[in-house]
């Protein structure tokens, strides 16, 4: 990847990252995640990863996003309130958490590239015969998680 094409990508990532953060309507964070993860594919595409850059447009982009904004919306939660804010123990718990994650990043080495996601081909192959009965298990387990929101989601005066 370029220099330049990383110092483009970077700030507009940061800036939506920052936006989903500050934005006050849930709604508008939303939008801002949608450009967060468009960015991140375009940053696998950039890297030559271009499976990684469709199952996160597909994926992520595509069934992540979809099931927020279809929560948000079954919830009807765009409230605006801040009573759930609280800036200081969440900046602390960010440091932390950074801390944290740049200290076991910091003694990885440079293994280069290692490659085998450039032909989705093989690893096609492989979900749907060797892995096929996860890759079920797991379509269900996502199945129950929806139901399991869905009923969290409703109203007490919806509830029997």
């Amino acid at each position: 990847m370029s220099d330049l094409l990383f110092w483009i990508l970077a700030p507009a990532l940061v800036a939506c990252a920052l936006g989903v953060v500050l934005s006050r309507n849930l709604y508008r964070a939303a939008y801002w995640l949608a450009g967060a993860l468009v960015v991140t594919a375009v940053f696998y595409l950039a890297l030559t990863a271009p499976l990684i850059a469709a199952v996160q447009i597909l994926l992520y982009t595509g069934g992540v996003l979809t099931l927020v904004v279809y929560a948000l919306v079954i919830t009807a939660s765009s409230d605006d309130s801040g009573r759930w804010r609280r800036p200081l123990p969440a900046a602390v718990l960010s440091l932390l958490v950074f801390a944290v994650l740049l200290s076991a990043v910091s003694g990885v080495g440079d293994g280069g590239a290692v490659g085998g996601l450039d032909d989705g081909r093989a690893i096609g192959v492989d979900l749907f015969s060797r892995y096929l009965v996860p890759f079920e298990l797991l379509s269900v387990l996502l199945l129950g998680a929806i139901f399991g929101a869905l009923a969290i989601a409703r109203r007490e005066e919806d509830r029997p």
